[in-house]
């Protein structure tokens, strides 16, 4: 007589289990070896919206396109003191900033230092990025040039310095993906939550939801100030030629489930306490 190896004994018990349970469930049936009692949150989500992902950095279809080639800077306040060419555009005579303003998002953009390098440090291809036009992510020709760590590329500038430095050689092209949370305010102007944000530069993880502690000023120790719930995206004028192209963002809106019951555990047709 053939013996069978102990795993398949257990595969051909566990078979015969469930098929007698799907015979009629007798009484003494522990359904959990079918994993037939499942969990169920009491909540009713909507079904998430359909998104369709862009390639090699071009914007997904929910995304609004602040900089390309058809756009030019007609989104931006300011855009005229720029110079834009064929959806490159190079900074100008001050800071530009979006019409339109925007809370929690997610933005792309890529930007190039000038080439060749001059000067160093903090004057070397210099400008930065505001998100709700407050708090800044630095733009800085950071390959192979010091300067103060929490002033470099990727830095929220006099707060954190970049967990790695990923830049690319100056007149090549830097890539920013960034997830940026709004901070919250009361109604009587104190802080609720603070902003948080999460970037890649050039893919690689530099902010893993690094919890701001204010604005970010040169001058000062960063502060809250009440502000409204969304703000534009600005790009700074530093006095140096730095180059931008493809900016788009998205607008991250919560999903909001609606709860119809109490968790609970569902076996068949009985309805079980969650714990």
């Amino acid at each position: 007589m053939t013996t069978l190896p102990k795993n398949d004994k257990l595969l051909l018990t566990t078979l015969a289990t469930c098929l007698l349970w799907l015979a009629g469930n007798p009484p003494w049936f522990d359904s959990q070896h079918c994993a037939a009692v499942e969990y169920l949150t009491g909540i009713q989500w909507p079904e998430p919206p359909v998104v369709t992902p862009g390639s090699h950095g071009s914007p997904p279809s929910d995304a609004i396109v602040l900089l390309g080639e058809k756009q030019g800077l007609s989104a931006w306040e300011g855009g005229e003191n720029w110079k834009v060419q064929a959806g490159v555009a190079t900074v100008g005579k001050g800071p530009i900033r979006t019409k339109q303003e925007f809370g929690d998002c997610q933005l792309h953009i890529e930007w190039s230092s000038p080439k060749p390098a001059h000067g160093h440090g903090q004057d070397r291809g210099n400008s930065g990025i505001f998100f709700m036009g407050t708090y800044e992510i630095q733009v800085l020709d950071s390959y192979q040039a010091k300067t103060y760590f929490d002033g470099q590329a990727g830095g929220i500038y006099k707060q954190t310095p970049p967990l790695v430095n990923a830049m690319r050689p100056p007149g090549e092209w830097n890539v920013y993906d960034i997830v940026w949370a709004a901070p919250r305010f009361a109604e009587d102007g104190s802080l609720q939550s603070p902003a948080t944000i999460t970037a890649l530069h050039n893919g690689v993880l530099i902010l893993n939801h690094f919890t701001l502690l204010g604005d970010t000023p040169y001058h000062r120790p960063p502060e809250y100030r009440q502000h409204a719930p969304q703000g534009p995206i600005s790009l700074q004028d530093h006095g140096h030629p730095v180059r931008y192209r493809n900016i788009w963002i998205r607008e991250i809106k919560p999903l909001i489930g609606k709860r119809v019951s109490e968790p609970y555990r569902r076996d068949g047709n009985k309805k079980l306490p969650a714990k």
